[in-house]
């Protein structure tokens, strides 16, 4: 009897085991790599003249995309303009955010 008791032990073990990866699929990897595409899809599509948010706060408008490398400058008003990576953009802000502010 207690090679019976034993192997249903390990059945429920099993079981639990299955349950614990299916939550962590579900709860923590998919939405993670959901929103890692969603950001991949944002960084192929930023294009000049569209106004961002970065992730250190600043708010401006894509002066120069560079092809070539990863990087990106912003103009910040009519006279400062900034060259931040393209990882660093969180958003693309609708037309006409900069003028409102």
């Amino acid at each position: 009897m207690d090679v019976q008791q034993g192997q249903g032990g390990g059945m429920q073990m099993i079981f639990i085991l299955v349950i614990f990866a299916l939550i962590f699929y579900f709860m923590i990897y998919r939405p993670q790599a959901k929103r890692t595409k969603e950001h991949r899809n944002l960084m192929a599509s930023l294009a000049k003249g569209e106004e961002v948010l970065t992730s250190g706060g600043l708010i401006g408008k894509i002066t120069k995309v560079s092809a070539e490398n990863e990087y990106i400058v912003i103009a910040l008003n009519d006279s400062t303009e900034v060259t931040i990576k393209r990882d660093f953009v969180v958003a693309v802000l609708p037309k006409g955010s900069l003028k409102s502010l």
